[in-house]
């Protein structure tokens, strides 16, 4: 799928299958949520931009690479995001983080926004979005349109599940943003979950399902 890349690295789909499984802790589907978060991460940024710049060794000057120009922008949908956040915090301590609120109307699926807040030089930043579920692409595509209402210009979107429909909306709204997921899975059901799925990804982080 154009401008979808699914990591179908070994470590990725053990721990996704852990976290798929009904019977596990909050403690531990946390900890995988982060855990996948970083593997992700390494995903999401293969491309990077670098400098060649002059070191010292302990043994001689060389040219090396290093990340070029700004730093971050990570971009948790809350609640859920915040999963996802330390993980790629670990892998990038010097971003910035953007905390978009949103909240999806049981009853329409369209997504409720209740807070938004980002650095003010976003524009010059790559963004990564992050939310565990890319359901019906609602909420996703809200947010997007916030950030780039914002001044963001480079974005990614970074989920552990998706669903085709959630796919095919975030792609027909946002063409320009590239999706970095572990999974496609088959379908949503007619309350807008993904199946097979892993449940309600915010209730599994916080202990409130």
């Amino acid at each position: 799928m154009q401008g979808v890349t699914v990591v179908d690295h070994p470590l990725v789909a053990h721990k996704l299958t852990l976290m798929r499984e009904s019977g596990r802790s909050t403690k531990s589907f946390r900890e995988l949520a982060r855990e996948i978060g970083l593997l992700l991460g390494y995903e999401a940024l293969r491309d990077l931009p670098v400098d060649m710049v002059e070191i010292e060794t302990p043994l001689e000057s060389t040219l090396a690479p290093m990340i070029a120009g700004k730093k971050l922008v990570l971009a948790p949908i809350l609640r859920a995001g915040l999963g996802f956040l330390d993980g790629f915090l670990e892998i990038a301590p010097s971003a910035r983080v953007a905390h978009v609120g949103l909240y999806r109307e049981p009853a329409t699926l369209q997504a409720v926004r209740y807070y938004f807040k980002a650095p003010a030089d976003i524009a010059d930043r790559l963004v990564l979005v992050l939310d565990p579920m890319l359901a019906t692409g609602n909420t996703a595509v809200a947010a997007i349109d916030l950030l780039k209402e914002r001044g963001a210009r480079d974005i990614r979107f970074v989920c552990l599940l998706a669903a085709p429909e959630g796919v095919a909306r975030l792609r027909q709204a946002h063409p320009d943003v590239a999706i970095v997921t572990a999974s496609i899975d088959a379908r949503l059901d007619d309350h807008g979950y993904i199946r097979p799925g892993l449940g309600d990804a915010g209730d599994r982080l916080f202990g409130t399902r």
